[in-house]
């Protein structure tokens, strides 16, 4: 049969037609082949053995390479000190440190610190027993929920020995001279930290009484 291409009626059922046989083509082309079971197909394995001392202990776990160390604290090692805030690397709740230096265990993947030394707020002191800035926390009133404490005192301890380090930061007047334990330092040392209850100013004597210095 011969199509009157003159006919507009003739050339829109070609289209249609042009359409229709393009979508079961599409169909056939995507569908599994029924020669071959995808049950057959075997998963690739995501899991990694990490092996890190926390708090003194060294401890092995099998984790998924996507875990955070924040996830692998919490979930696997029940040291649930250390909180989940923002999870987003925003608030400074999950800090912790890795072989002395501060972090967000939320940014970062426990793969990633195999052999490593952890430090988090169970490993700073406990109850009898306690690491000078958490009684300095005590006696100055550093906190009222208490959610971002464990964050600011791992931050604290971290924060001073940068300083003692002659780390500079964005306040530091003279880049030549040994870094001093000032407010102004403290402040924006620890300005990842947030604290929505506002102890700020308590915070601050409680670093300041720490480190030797009066404000």
């Amino acid at each position: 049969m011969e199509l009157d291409m003159q006919s507009p009626g003739a050339l829109e059922i070609s289209r249609r037609d042009l359409l229709v046989a393009s979508a079961a083509t599409v169909t056939v082309a995507g569908a599994p082949s029924l020669g071959h079971s995808q049950t057959n197909i075997p998963e690739a394995s995501t899991g990694t053995n990490v092996s890190f001392i926390v708090n003194g202990e060294r401890l092995e776990l099998e984790l998924d390479n996507r875990t955070t160390l924040l996830d692998a604290l919490r979930e696997h090692l029940h040291l649930t000190g250390t909180k989940k805030g923002c999870d987003h690397g925003q608030c400074g709740a999950c800090t912790v440190l890795v072989d002395g230096r501060r972090i967000n265990a939320c940014l970062t993947l426990a793969v990633m610190h195999e052999g490593g030394s952890i430090t988090t707020i169970e490993g700073l002191g406990q109850p009898g027993n306690l690491h000078p800035m958490q009684a300095a926390f005590v006696e100055h009133d550093g906190f009222q929920c208490g959610y971002c404490t464990p964050g600011q005192i791992c931050s604290s301890v971290a924060m001073l020995e940068e300083i003692r380090a002659n780390v500079p930061s964005h306040v530091t007047g003279d880049l030549t001279a040994p870094a001093e334990i000032t407010a102004a330092e403290i402040r924006e040392r620890m300005s990842g930290n947030i604290c929505r209850c506002g102890a700020y100013s308590n915070i601050v004597e409680a670093i300041i009484e720490v480190a030797g210095r009066k404000t």
